[in-house]
């Protein structure tokens, strides 16, 4: 049963969401709980938490644009193909729940830290960025298994496609987060459609969230190109620490 309480609280959650999605990732292991915590089915928390990343990411990239920063058209080369993958994680979810998957998680995330702290450093003439031939294609394949996980839970996922974007396709870490919104809303869209055919979307609170995650999400985006790399960085490493000690402890 919905209290006057849950709206406001939405949008509190929804902003730091929008947030943490946008400069660094796993803002679900956020709003997934709290949506459980209302009172919704875990199959409808994570269908309604859809709606808030879509508008958080249309957002997100708008305010990136509004910066100067777009990868275009080397982003929807990345979201069409993990457009199609969605739509397979989707339906695993549907029915299948993702506790196991989070233990897994937390391990990766801890990697993710090693390898931002310890990789070697790399020369300004070694960061000519890779976004086509070879790198191109081997970005969409790698995309495509981005959306299958996007498409199922989605939680964390960030981390991965900005530290694969990062490494082998070279990109500063402003245009990764600016390609990795870009690339979550097209899949993201697949994703609904898939959560909303089958019943699993409470539309209203949704919406309500999208508010938070939309203005969380509009002011990361600005506020991380003016800040650049150095501070996406500590707020990663930072974020990564704290989402994989909840994933395998609680």
């Amino acid at each position: 049963m919905e209290e006057w309480y849950h709206y406001p609280l939405l949008v509190v959650v929804g902003f730091a969401v929008g947030f943490i999605n946008t400069v660094a990732g796993g803002g679900s292991l956020l709003s997934l709980p709290t949506l459980i915590f209302l009172g919704l089915p875990a199959p409808v928390a994570n269908g309604t938490n859809r709606v808030a990343i879509v508008i958080q990411t249309a957002l997100a990239t708008a305010g990136f644009k509004s910066k100067g920063i777009s990868t275009y058209p080397f982003n929807v080369y990345l979201g069409i193909s993990a457009f199609f993958g969605s739509i397979l994680g989707a339906y695993i979810a549907i029915d299948v729940k993702g506790e196991t998957f989070n233990r897994i998680l937390a391990i990766i995330m801890v990697m993710v830290v090693l390898i931002i702290i310890f990789k070697p450093k790399m020369r300004l003439e070694e960061m000519q960025e890779r976004l086509t031939g070879k790198y191109l294609w081997l970005s969409i394949v790698a995309f495509f298994f981005f959306g299958i996980y996007g498409g199922f839970i989605n939680a964390g996922l960030g981390f991965l496609m900005m530290l694969f974007m990062h490494f082998v396709n070279r990109m500063n870490l402003v245009r990764v987060n600016a390609t990795k919104v870009a690339v979550v809303f097209i899949y993201m869209l697949s994703a609904l459609a898939v959560f909303a055919f089958n019943d699993k979307v409470n539309w209203k609170l949704g919406f309500i969230l999208a508010i938070g995650n939309g203005t969380g999400a509009w002011v990361a985006s600005r506020f991380s190109v003016k800040k650049g790399d150095g501070f996406i960085k500590t707020f990663l490493i930072v974020a990564v620490i704290v989402m994989a000690i909840k994933l395998w402890f609680f």
